[in-house]
């Protein structure tokens, strides 16, 4: 792609006087690992794959269901059946063709989440269960990795910056995860087809505000309560 038509694809962000081309070169020389490539993931890997982030890691390990199309809007009706990341890794090179992107078709266990995650700068947790949350805040921490968390349910989500220089971690805001039995989750409550848009996108631009160098909350808890439209910050 020649330099002036990647201008003009990112010029709207370039305009930004704290992005310009640094801040955008920035954005295309990064590595982001998406972890889950569902409600929250499919917002994620949209925005980043937009704004030009060079290399998108996508781990998940689940096939595209019929039920999943009312939020995950990155998969449709001819994805059904095929594997997430295969279908997010088609939307991506049709949106951006000149994003790296890397479907990871594996679940991250213990065996492998060190080695996964190693080769990125960051990871956003689109997961879904509290044993990859807690293994994926886990690594992160051990290797020293920026993890942007947020998780959904009905009206309501939360999202927050863990493990940037020197910050909170997830067991500091949650240092055990709850019994199986007393976890409200999308299988059972449901949720709205655009809360996880909008999680997913205050996720994704704490990541491009990360690359770019620009300033974001740390040790904070943004709590989303789409039902009565309030936004509450919560220190931990």
């Amino acid at each position: 792609m020649e330099q002036d038509t990647i201008f003009t694809r990112y010029s709207r962000q370039i305009f930004i006087e704290e992005i310009g081309v640094a801040g955008q070169r920035k954005i295309m020389a990064a590595r982001v690992l998406v972890v889950g490539a569902g409600g929250l993931g499919s917002p994620v890997i949209q925005a980043l794959a937009s704004a030009g982030v060079g290399r998108i890691g996508i781990a998940d390990l689940d096939k595209v269901e019929l039920h999943n199309l009312n939020r995950q809007f990155i998969h449709n009706e001819s994805s059904i059946g095929s594997l997430k990341v295969e279908s997010a890794a088609a939307f991506v090179k049709k949106l951006n063709s000149r994003v790296c992107v890397v479907p990871i078709a594996e679940r991250i266990t213990e065996d492998n989440a060190a080695e996964i995650i190693n080769d990125y700068d960051m990871v956003v947790d689109g997961s879904d269960n509290f044993s990859t949350r807690y293994l994926v805040n886990d690594t992160c921490v051990r290797l020293d990795k920026t993890l942007i968390y947020g998780s959904i349910r009905a009206f309501e989500g939360q999202m927050a910056v863990l493990n940037y220089k020197g910050s909170k971690q997830l067991r500091d805001l949650f240092p055990e995860a709850p019994d199986a039995g007393d976890i409200p989750d999308c299988d059972t409550q449901g949720v709205l087809g655009p809360l996880p848009g909008i999680i997913g996108s205050l996720m994704a631009m704490q990541v491009l505000k990360i690359i770019a160098g620009l300033p974001v909350d740390v040790n904070k808890l943004t709590l989303v309560d789409t039902m009565h439209w309030r936004f509450t910050t919560v220190a931990f």
